[in-house]
Parts: structure tokens; sequence; C-alpha cells
């Protein structure tokens, strides 16, 4: 197992089945092992990235600059102060649809695929947002957002993703 910055840019589907899962519409990571492997096994989208992870505190520094592959420049800033954890009975649908996704899926060459995806439910801390400049969601083609973000910090989980079927 490794430990290493990702950040991910996805949204949230299902398909013909009725299986929900994610589609990444980017995805940067600071290790490019990683990244190579997910951008031929999965057919990801991912990019390497200069990241890295500040934490004094309660308040939590996530810088990423993409490297490759090019063109892809883009950058993200974002400093959040980590709150009270959310207890079991505080997480409602909304969360539950956000943190427990059990697939992706992905295309390459005309063909749609999906894998299953296994991790344990993700500890949700409260957070509050000090500062944002991000790129990413427009560099995945989406607008620039508007309104309040929904934030909430957690310390991670382990995945694993399984075979990717047609």
């Amino acid at each position: 197992m490794t430990t290493f910055c990702e950040t991910n840019v996805r949204t949230y589907v299902v398909d013909a089945a009725g299986r929900h899962g994610v589609w990444f519409l980017s995805l940067d990571a600071a290790r490019l092992g990683a990244v190579v492997v997910a951008r031929t096994r999965f057919r990801l989208p991912y990019f390497w990235s200069s990241m890295a992870l500040t934490r004094v505190g309660d308040e939590i520094t996530y810088r990423c600059r993409r490297r490759a592959p090019r063109p892809a420049a883009a950058e993200s800033r974002v400093r959040v102060r980590i709150g009270a954890p959310f207890a079991a009975a505080d997480l409602g649908p909304r969360e539950h649809s956000l943190t427990a996704r059990w697939r992706l899926f992905s295309a390459a060459g005309g063909r749609r695929r999906h894998a299953p995806v296994w991790h344990e439910p993700w500890p949700l801390h409260r957070a509050d947002l000090l500062d944002v400049d991000d790129h990413l969601l427009t560099a995945a083609g989406l607008p620039h957002p508007t309104g309040d973000p929904l934030v909430h910090y957690s310390p991670g989980v382990d995945v694993r993703i399984g075979a990717q079927r047609p």
C-alpha cells in the first residue's frame, strides 16, 4: 500500500443497469507510477502533479500543480479548518451518496467499462473553507462554480479497485 496526494474532479452517475458509480473528469496524483498504471490499466484521466499537503494544528493547506501530460496546465490551492467529526447518526443521504460509491466507470476506444471499488466508510469531519483558488474544475471543462461549496474533511481510507469489465 502506498500513500500519496490525489485530487479528483468527478460526477456521480447511474448506468443503464441501474448501478451507481463515479465518472472521473480528472484525477491529479503526486506519484508518477500511479498515474501511468491508472491511465493504462483503468483508462482514467490521471495527471501527474506536484502536490503538497501541510497541516498546522487544525488547518490543512492542499496544493496541486499539474506536470504532465501536456497541455493540461491547472493549479489548485485549498485551505480548510478541520472541525468535529460527524457522528454516524449525523450523516444523511447526501453524505452517504457523495462518499459511498462502490463502482467507477471509464471509457476507451469507444468502449465503456466499469470496475468495482471497495473501501471502508469515509470518516467525515465538519470543515470550514478558509481559502480556495482552484482551476481544476474549469480545466475539466466545467463552468466556474458559484455559490457556497459543501466542505468536509476526511483523513482518508484505503481503496481497492477490482478488474474492469465491459
